[in-house]
């Protein structure tokens, strides 16, 4: 073999071997990646919900919800940003799940066994009753028999879990009958109710509760089921890294109370229902809010100037010359002393009264312990400002010695009505106190500020229907320093799909 010929099959084995060892190479890079660490290489998480007073919505602080809180959690357990794709109605979440646009839907959604067919539930986190929603004043049906007779038909949103429940309910009632609505969404449905455009439709319990806050007129005909498990969506694969993770994410915020923490701030209020008082607020928010919400934003300072509003109109009901037989005046109904003590000269000075209500309670805030969770604290400074400060401890001395949490809200309060009793109060170091007026005082609070909540964002949702008949759907990404404080998140890229 000649040096010439040596040197060309020299190059040809060189030039095999790279080949062979770029072929392995690719081979390598080409091993399927799990979605977990498609997740964390790609460094988002994107999460799909809706845009509602229960899941997300974008609060005085920025983003906020159940759904949004929890799924920023996970994102910062996983160390990646999160990005959120609120929807509008339901008919969006699942194609984009299924095309692999998101990760996953979190949104309030029930366990059906139609989505247990096409895709993988996360762990349970709430249950949710599905019920028939009337008008007051209108005719009520009381069970299926009655739905049934009806010359008006239930209408239900296109697509949603409640037309599989009728669809089940017709083999047994073939005469029940019922209208979709496409491009709607249940709390739009619920709104055509209160305003006499459709007869009846079905809600969840808890989407119906909030609803009542803005439309008291709504009212519960009958619960067409029982309790079903509310749960977050992934993609059917034989890939379960990320639903591994989201058990244990779920496992260990049941374990540690966040979880219950969560569901106390986001619908712990729900529970009682006034109509009457309702049907006033609403009149009030529209008629009186309008002059002093000015002075509210003016003097809110950290607090969310709605939660400001609410606590005066529980106090005054918005009059600024309100007064007690006890001495307690203004929009904030002071005592004479609390008023000198953060300077307000005339009680009955509307600005000065909310001035000075929200410099005591601020005062008071910083008063409650600190091993009480942030977003709570200010819950136990409204059971001070109503009782004092002193009887709110005892509360929690009382917690604890009955085997409660002295630092959680749900605990407390469900102890507040005690103070009453004197086999307790007898023991405790400030003695009787009204614990019970307390615990209706600030649960009142939290419904009127939901009310507020969800006015606002009604009167937001004409405003938008007015300028554009197109569906808007925001990205908000959502870095992760920010993951672990609501009034620290920041918008930072916003795009219109």
């Amino acid at each position: 073999m000649s040096h010439i010929q040596y040197h060309r099959l020299l190059q040809s084995c060189l030039v095999i071997s790279t080949l062979m060892f770029a072929l392995t190479g690719c081979q390598v890079e080409s091993e399927p990646k799990t979605k977990l660490e498609q997740i964390r290489e790609r460094g988002t998480l994107r999460v799909s919900t809706l845009n509602n007073q229960l899941s997300y919505y974008i609060g005085s602080d920025g983003p906020t919800g159940l759904d949004y809180d929890l799924a920023k959690a996970f994102a910062e357990k996983l160390e990646v940003k999160l990005e959120i794709t609120p929807a509008y109605t339901y008919s969006g979440l699942f194609p984009a799940l299924s095309r692999n646009e998101v990760d996953l839907i979190a949104a309030n959604m029930t366990i059906t066994p139609e989505r247990l067919s096409q895709f993988n539930p996360g762990p349970v986190y709430y249950y949710v009753s599905q019920q028939i929603v009337y008008k007051k004043g209108s005719w009520r049906p009381r069970n299926i028999k009655n739905l049934t007779e009806l010359d008006e038909n239930v209408t239900i949103v296109k697509d949603s879990s409640f037309e599989g429940t009728l669809t089940k309910l017709k083999e047994k009632h073939p005469k029940l009958e019922w209208h979709t609505e496409a491009d709607t969404d249940v709390s739009e449905l619920l709104k055509k109710v209160a305003n006499g455009e459709v007869h009846y439709t079905l809600a969840d319990s808890v989407e119906l509760s909030l609803t009542q806050r803005i439309h008291p007129e709504l009212a519960v005909a009958f619960e067409l089921t029982e309790d079903q498990p509310v749960a977050w969506f992934l993609q059917k694969t034989e890939d379960d890294s990320l639903q591994a993770l989201l058990i244990e994410f779920f496992g260990e915020l049941k374990e540690s109370g966040q979880l219950a923490l969560l569901e106390e701030k986001y619908f712990g209020h729900v529970e009682s229902f006034d109509y009457v008082d309702t049907r006033a607020f609403i009149r009030a928010l529209e008629s009186k809010l309008p002059k002093w919400e000015p002075l509210f934003k003016k003097y809110a300072g950290d607090f969310d100037w709605r939660f400001l509003a609410a606590l005066s109109y529980q106090e005054s009901h918005w009059n600024p010359l309100a007064k007690s037989p006890t001495g307690v005046r203004g929009m904030m109904m002071l005592t004479l002393p609390t008023a000198q003590s953060v300077g307000v000269k005339n009680r009955l000075s509307p600005e000065q009264s909310i001035r000075g209500g929200a410099e005591y309670l601020r005062r008071i805030v910083k008063r409650v312990p600190d091993s009480i969770t942030e977003h709570e604290k200010i819950w136990f400074a409204l059971a001070s400002y109503n009782i004092g400060f002193g009887h709110m401890m005892d509360a929690r001395r009382l917690t604890k010695r009955l085997g409660g949490d002295p630092d959680s809200w749900t605990d407390v309060k469900d102890n507040l009505p005690l103070l009453r009793q004197q086999r307790y109060y007898k023991y405790l170091r400030y003695g009787f106190a009204r614990g019970d007026e307390a615990q209706g005082y600030v649960e009142n609070i939290r419904r009127y500020y939901q009310s507020i909540i969800g006015y606002e964002q009604e009167q937001a949702n004409k405003l938008k229907l007015e300028d554009t008949t197109i569906e808007d759907l925001q990205v908000i990404d959502v870095p992760l320093s920010s993951a672990t404080s609501t009034t620290s998140n920041a918008v930072s890229e916003t795009t219109i799909k």
